[in-house]
């Protein structure tokens, strides 16, 4: 899938080893839900990742390729009650992301989640995304907020830190038909 700026596509094994440098980094690390310490630790939970994993890719003008970011898009269930569990599935996606700090601030971010949301509701056809981040990831946060996503919840030391802390979580959704519309009149 392409973007003005970006290539996302289904991440390789080189991608996998490129995402190392960057989520080694403590600012990185600091944020993201599994932070293996050896190299091999990384690729085998990254493969493990795989069917879910996203790479960020930004072309440079010779050909050349950078990873800059990881996308998740993990597709799954809605709750529904038992009677009707079976037409709750696969109608929703947990959406997830990470991007080398060199290149914060650009609005790389967001494109490619605003493409991961098109995805989502166009092509998979889902009716909701959703995506969460401890409280304290101001920039995650404010990035949803940005695409239009609704703040669900806020919860109140929840989520326990590898730093030993419970840290408040945040959490937003989007609908399909919130999202509907001509794209220039979309966040």
């Amino acid at each position: 899938m392409h973007t003005e700026r970006l290539v996302l596509r289904r991440a390789t094994d080189a991608d996998i080893d490129a995402m190392w440098a960057f989520r080694q980094l403590p600012e990185v690390k600091m944020w993201i839900g599994g932070a293996p310490d050896t190299f091999e630790g990384h690729r085998e939970r990254m493969r493990g990742k795989r069917a879910t994993l996203v790479t960020i890719v930004l072309p440079g003008a010779d050909g050349d390729e950078r990873v800059i970011g990881e996308l998740m898009i993990a597709v799954g269930d809605g709750w529904a009650q038992a009677e009707v569990a079976e037409d709750a599935r696969g109608t929703e996606a947990e959406l997830g992301w990470t991007l080398d700090p060199a290149f914060q601030g650009h609005g790389y971010a967001t494109e490619a989640v605003r493409a991961a949301i098109d995805l989502c509701f166009g092509p998979l056809g889902l009716r909701r995304v959703h995506a969460g981040c401890f409280a304290d990831n101001v920039p995650s946060w404010k990035l949803m907020e940005r695409l239009g996503m609704r703040r669900e919840e806020h919860s109140r030391k929840t989520a326990l830190h590898r730093s030993g802390v419970w840290m408040d979580g945040m959490n937003y959704g989007l609908l399909a038909e919130e999202w509907r519309g001509e794209p220039e009149d979309r966040p």
